[in-house]
């Protein structure tokens, strides 16, 4: 049996809520599926420079974030990266927050 699982829109929102909560700058670039799209989140942290999260599944199917990207923090390479990912699917959701401290809010 498989776990009720939040709408996407929703778990976006909260997201941005929290970010914005906590003084950072946050918003959808990109609406995707509002039920069962996947979300990537796009950490601004200035001087072209940012870092991306994408959330996925384990093997056990709980989500996990993984980061693409974790040793370049090319915000060219990143948002190219994010171009063909909605080429592949068209659902995704990107959620950009401006955070010169880097903080991500994930869960």
């Amino acid at each position: 049996m498989t776990e009720p699982r939040l709408k996407t829109e929703i778990r976006v929102t909260a997201h941005m809520r929290r970010a914005q909560g906590e003084g950072a700058f946050a918003t959808v670039a990109r609406k995707g599926d509002p039920d069962a799209g996947a979300v990537a989140v796009k950490i601004y942290l200035g001087r072209g420079a940012a870092k991306l999260f994408v959330q996925s599944r384990d093997l056990d199917g709980a989500p996990v974030w993984r980061e693409p990207f974790e040793d370049d923090l090319s915000e060219d390479k990143i948002d190219a990266w994010l171009k063909k990912e909605i080429a592949i699917d068209p659902d995704l959701w990107i959620v950009e927050i401006e955070d010169r401290e880097g903080r991500t809010f994930l869960d």
